[in-house]
């Protein structure tokens, strides 16, 4: 029986009401930087899972070019345009509270300390967790299995107790399934096809309705 719900953050409880492509091109024009890539800044970000701010990344994809533009800048004007189009999915913040009455639950997310902090002050929900990690804050980000074993903590149960939501193959269900988590898959219009390790799939727009009976089946 599940004594935790551990979730990730992105694409799973909350999507921006513009697409990541158009939000980092009017970041970097404010900021006054040459266009990149949302596949460019991709691979970039993932070597920086534990990093207090997105200003290390932005260096390494301004590195060489000719530009004056400043790596902390636009890092800040992406954290700014990010939080003004983000906003949770339907009923998640009722899922939320309706979870905590019966289960321990956590978020783990992962990405740079003051850039997923600010998501969640944005979104109010600051206190929606009993406990929340950024991947900024630990030794290594998803799919390690040290940062699911650091919100088990937080959480005071064991991997095997809990149970993590999230969209991204690699990231959240492998990551999950190998910590010995059991993992549900958030389904994206459009994404990846369900991964078979994952014990269920959800709909993205149906989380808030369709996870607690996937949660009672694994009672």
């Amino acid at each position: 029986m599940p004594r935790a719900v551990v979730f990730d953050l992105d694409y799973t409880l909350a999507v921006p009401t513009r697409d990541r492509e158009t939000i980092l091109r009017e970041a970097v024009d404010a900021a006054g930087a040459p266009p990149l890539t949302r596949e460019e800044y991709l691979e970039v970000h993932g070597q920086h899972l534990t990093r207090e701010s997105r200003e290390p990344i932005f260096a390494d994809l301004l590195a060489g070019r000719d530009t004056d533009a400043d790596p902390a800048a636009v890092a800040t004007a992406y954290r700014e345009t990010i939080a003004e189009a983000l906003e949770p999915l339907p009923g998640v913040e009722s899922l939320l509270a309706a979870l905590r009455t019966e289960y321990r639950v956590g978020l783990l997310t992962n990405g740079p300390v003051r850039a997923q902090r600010d998501k969640l002050e944005t979104l109010g929900w600051e206190d929606a967790f009993d406990a929340a990690l950024v991947t900024g804050e630990l030794e290594a980000g998803k799919p390690d299995p040290r940062a699911f074993e650091a919100i088990a903590a937080e959480l005071d149960v064991d991997p095997a107790d809990a149970v993590y939501v999230g969209d991204d193959a690699e990231a959240d269900v492998a990551g999950a399934t190998n910590a010995g988590m059991t993992a549900v898959q958030v389904l994206l219009e459009d994404g990846p096809d369900p991964d078979p390790r994952a014990v269920a799939h959800v709909e993205q727009r149906e989380l808030a309705t369709a996870l607690p009976a996937v949660l009672s089946e694994l009672e």
